[in-house]
């Protein structure tokens, strides 16, 4: 006799099942994207799963959301968007991931297998079109390897130097049914590793005399900001950091000297120039930081610790390179220094440092004077405090708040390094704000950068984010025009730039703002932002002609340094 008990009728999973059980199996939280035509199957399946999506008002801000959420939690940000324009709106978000080592995976919906190739209705090559910007690609044609290689693009994505990776799939990919097929993942901590570099440096260490830490994203990436403590405090030696690097050493220690580059701390290039040594451990000697290559660092041996051996003597030689993550790097240099305790091998170093700021520090403190960028970072860090995290955006701004905001949390400063990527902030602390719901998130950003997403003010009000903006206006390209003046004899070629009232539009959207000009009280402001609930927007009118110092011009070296009107 038939036994009906157990008589169910099996359905297969469909493939955008098969991707909404991968992103659960990885543990994803947030998804942020924008739906269509070619990736609707995907959106149908997800309201039967625990994924939280944020519909966001643009495909390039949901690129900068899963981006920003990603820097914030160090997990891999998960971006999702239609064929066509939706895919082609990703690439600037893709493109700063990758410029700054960022785990992400994009998912894109492409036309159905019959129609590629033939110019289909919303049809474009997004794997050709990002190739050189994601670290892989993938257009998956056969609906069983959906899942592989979803969990594979975030092995893909988080592994050794972190960036973007896509995945393109066909409209009847998502709808074919699929079989069971697991992907499993093995992870393991970085262990100390062992080889005669690391003995070697070690050696260069004790020996130097006039040594600097130089510290870039790799060390939050790697989560070793303990190893790069304890490295500086057991040997005495100076920290600084690249601008990606700044928080990932609190700024408030005494070994913390500041950042160098073309626009970072003039005292911080000059120790950079009169050093012996470099410890450098998760940077690429970006071109900002390195102005002239021939004349960077020029009496000094370099360590060059990077995850990505193709850094190694790309742009620098260096004395030695150590191709290896961050912290398994320092854990095993340490190990050689273990008889070190007092750090006093350069205390006269430190103390010739130390004096050398001593101008600088007093210009800082003239201008805190005066009603402008310095007492707005210190207005908001005051106000707002040590647990904040601020993200800013591309431009003038972003320079005075890398020099004058004090970082003390760790991974608490958000920016678009490597690409520059105006309208990079808002978006990216919606990512923020995501991750750390229970922490204060700041924005700081220039009113030209600030309107480019601006549009994202309405996902910021629909899921109640409290975001507090600080838009420092002065009416132009801030560094567009700093750069016309000293170089192009003030041709103020389309720079100057118009905005609509912050105050109208953020009632528009159902938010609070304010103006803030020279006579009123800049604390005053920010502590009414903090005592609104939600999103509120400060809009600082400023100096139009107020300048970042130094800047080192093109090319040049940092004996070349612009650090004053008129100098």
């Amino acid at each position: 006799m038939e036994n009906t008990a157990f008589n169910i009728e099996y359905k297969p999973r469909t493939g955008s099942e098969a991707m909404c059980e991968a992103l659960l199996d990885e543990g994803v939280e947030y998804l942020f994207g924008y739906p269509g035509g070619a990736i609707m199957p995907f959106y149908d399946a997800l309201p039967d799963y625990p994924l939280k999506h944020v519909l966001t008002r643009h495909e390039q801000a949901a690129a900068h959301a899963a981006d920003g959420y990603a820097r914030a939690t160090n997990r891999v940000g998960v971006v999702v968007a239609t064929s066509g324009p939706g895919a082609t709106n990703l690439v600037t978000g893709l493109a700063t991931a990758q410029m700054d080592s960022v785990p992400l995976v994009a998912i894109t919906g492409q036309v159905g297998r019959p129609a590629l190739g033939k110019d289909s209705f919303q049809e474009t090559n997004v794997m050709g079109m990002t190739l050189p910007f994601t670290k892989h690609s993938f257009l998956v044609e056969d609906p069983d390897e959906l899942y592989p290689t979803m969990r594979r693009a975030f092995e893909i994505a988080r592994s050794g130097r972190p960036g973007p990776v896509l995945v393109d799939v066909p409209k009847d990919v998502q709808f074919a049914a699929c079989n069971d097929n697991g992907y499993r993942r093995l992870r393991e901590a970085p262990v100390p590793v062992e080889s005669p570099a690391m003995e070697r440096a070690a050696m260069l260490l004790r020996n130097a005399r006039r040594p600097l830490i130089l510290a870039g994203h790799g060390v939050t990436l790697a989560g070793a900001e303990k190893e790069l403590r304890l490295l500086a405090e057991r040997t005495g030696i100076p920290v600084v950091t690249t601008l990606l690097g700044i928080s990932a050493f609190p700024d408030d220690h005494p070994l913390y000297l500041g950042w160098p580059g073309m626009h970072g701390q003039a005292s911080v290039n000059r120790a950079i120039d009169r050093s012996d040594l470099l410890f450098a451990v998760g940077m690429r000697f970006d071109d900002r930081i390195t102005g002239a290559v021939s004349k960077f660092a020029p009496n000094a041996k370099i360590i060059h610790v990077d995850v990505d051996p193709s850094e190694l003597g790309k742009v620098v030689k260096p004395t030695i390179g150590i191709a290896e993550d961050a912290k398994a790097a320092m854990r095993s240099v340490l190990g050689h220094l273990e008889d070190i305790s007092d750090g006093e091998g350069c205390s006269a170093w430190r103390d010739e440092l130390a004096k050398s700021q001593e101008p600088e520090k007093k210009r800082e403190e003239s201008a805190r004077e005066e009603y402008g960028p310095i007492q707005v970072m210190e207005a908001i860090k005051k106000v707002a405090g040590p647990e904040m995290r601020l993200v800013t955006d591309v431009g003038q701004h972003q320079m005075w708040a890398a020099q004058f905001f004090e970082f003390t949390k760790h991974n608490s400063h958000i920016t678009s390094g490597g690409l520059g990527t105006m309208g990079f902030s808002l978006p990216a602390a919606m990512g923020v704000a995501f991750a750390y719901p229970d922490e204060p998130v700041w924005v700081v950003a220039g009113d030209g950068g600030f309107q480019m997403n601006i549009q994202e003010l309405a996902t910021i009000r629909d899921f109640g984010l409290n975001i507090k903006v600080a838009v420092l206006n002065n009416g132009y390209l801030g560094m567009v025009r700093q750069w016309q003046q000293f170089f192009h004899n003030r041709r103020y070629s389309e720079t100057p730039i118009t905005g609509p009232d912050y105050e109208q539009l953020t009632a528009a959207y159902g938010l609070a703002g304010r103006t803030v000009r020279e006579d009123d009280d800049v604390e005053g402001a920010v502590r009414w932002a903090e005592e609104q609930d939600g999103c509120v927007i400060l809009d600082f009118h400023i100096d139009p002609e107020k300048n970042v110092y130094p800047m080192i011009p093109s090319g040049m070296s940092v004996n070349e340094m612009i650090e004053e009107d008129g100098a």
